[in-house]
């Protein structure tokens, strides 16, 4: 193995197939402590691959990502994932679905859906919320896991402007804590100096 840097997220020299398709080649770059990363590119370029591939979802082909100095593939990255679905369990209310995430990570879920404004909507199915209430509501659950690195794949879809503007508010108190985002889009997103990566 490679000797990785403890600070933040590296990848060296990754590449990895999708289906029968190579569609990450070579790709090295690193992220530190506080950083933040944006995926950029047409739809099948490789973005969404990319973030499995550092959530430790999909095995790359080639190549190694660490986080904080250890390798992804052997210790697991502390990493919360959002992806295009929400993973919101309609059956339980918004309330039962974060304390649900409150079980793996230490954040307070009340906190949590405070910072969404989901607090009125606490007691209500998930099947009853709008698109964009389960889109904040995934994204309360990256406070309740919190994980040092956040991997959002088109993490503003379905937001309202007051939405988006909040996740800007929640990604710089993360990154001003230390962590990391990597996040793929399409659109702008509140980042401030986020580095951008064309793939």
């Amino acid at each position: 193995m490679q000797n990785f840097s403890q600070a933040g997220l590296r990848v060296a020299n990754l590449s990895a197939f999708r289906g029968e398709r190579l569609v990450l080649r070579d790709l090295s770059f690193a992220v530190p402590n506080g950083g933040a990363l944006l995926l950029l590119g047409a739809n099948g370029s490789g973005k969404s691959t990319l973030l499995r591939v550092l959530a430790g979802l999909k095995r790359p082909d080639a190549g190694q990502v660490a986080w904080r100095g250890q390798d992804v593939q052997e210790q697991g990255a502390p990493a919360a994932y959002l992806g295009h679905l929400d993973a919101v369990k309609p059956g339980l209310t918004a309330a039962e679905n974060l304390a649900l995430a409150a079980r793996i990570g230490c954040g307070d879920a009340a906190e949590a859906m405070a910072a969404l404004d989901l607090s009125p909507l606490a007691d209500l199915p998930a099947r009853l919320l709008s698109a964009g209430q389960k889109r904040r509501l995934a994204l309360a659950r990256l406070l309740v896991l919190r994980a040092g690195l956040w991997l959002l794949d088109e993490p503003t879809l379905g937001l309202d402007a007051a939405s988006v503007a909040r996740l800007g508010q929640l990604m710089a108190a993360h990154r001003a804590a230390g962590g990391v985002v990597v996040a793929a889009t399409h659109l702008p997103l509140p980042l401030g100096d986020a580095a951008e990566l064309r793939l």
